[in-house]
């Protein structure tokens, strides 16, 4: 079973090393690409004041996260929570960052030693869009995801839209995936289909259809400032 955990933070600023700590923290389960409802939330006082421009952006003031616990009271839950999963993250080094800095104050291994393995949602969008906005509120007006919701950052909603944005970067996966949840509760067994047995006719690209492939590549290609790993292969192959 797969088990994934979208992640987000909201902090007091910008930079871990020099002071600045986590006040939020929001997680969102996907097990098999599905939301579970087993969601994990805290709001954490950082012991220091958030920075005006980080406030203007989540609204948390010193005042409302005095009496909420601090990271030190929470790390344990959290990283039982997260132990073992696939974490999905929106620049996930900014995240990781701060993570492995409230870890190190406690003495603990760095965040991604708990962890089978970190997404970085933006490292997909750039791929995927080149040369395009690729902020989460971008990706959601992109891909349909409704973030009217959205009109402070928060760690949880943040993490609710990235679970939906995520799967839909991905959605041409599921093609290739096959769903035995059904056959396994019934107690059925899977049929191996042997499909050598099959004539499957060639369908090759006519000239038309190839020129507008070139087209697209070539737009691609300028997008990402000649920097695609096909072009480079094609050089070296010639």
């Amino acid at each position: 079973m797969s088990r994934q955990i979208v992640l987000d933070t909201e902090t007091t600023g910008l930079s871990a090393e020099s002071g600045d700590r986590i006040i939020e923290i929001g997680c969102v389960e996907l097990l098999n690409r599905k939301l579970t409802g087993n969601n994990l939330h805290f709001y954490v006082n950082p012991e220091r004041d958030s920075h005006e421009d980080a406030l203007r952006v989540h609204g948390l003031t010193t005042e409302f996260l005095r009496d909420k616990p601090k990271f030190a009271e929470v790390a344990e839950e959290i990283l039982r929570y997260l132990e073992g999963a696939e974490i999905i993250i929106h620049n996930a080094a900014f995240d990781i960052g701060f993570l492995d800095k409230e870890l190190e104050r406690l003495g603990k291994p760095v965040f991604t030693s708990f962890v089978s393995e970190v997404t970085d949602t933006l490292a997909m969008a750039k791929q995927l869009y080149p040369g395009k906005r690729n902020s989460l509120d971008a990706l959601c007006d992109r891909l349909g995801v409704d973030n009217s919701g959205r009109t402070l950052h928060g760690a949880l909603l943040d993490a609710e839209l990235l679970a939906d944005v995520y799967i839909n970067l991905t959605r041409g996966q599921e093609a290739l995936l096959i769903d035995l949840g059904d056959v396994g509760e019934q107690g059925a067994e899977g049929e191996r289909i042997d499909l050598s047995v099959f004539d499957l006719p060639v369908l090759t690209a006519n000239a038309q259809e190839l020129t507008a492939h070139a087209d697209v590549l070539a737009q691609i290609d300028k997008a990402s400032g000649g920097k695609l790993v096909w072009q480079a292969d094609h050089a070296a192959a010639a």
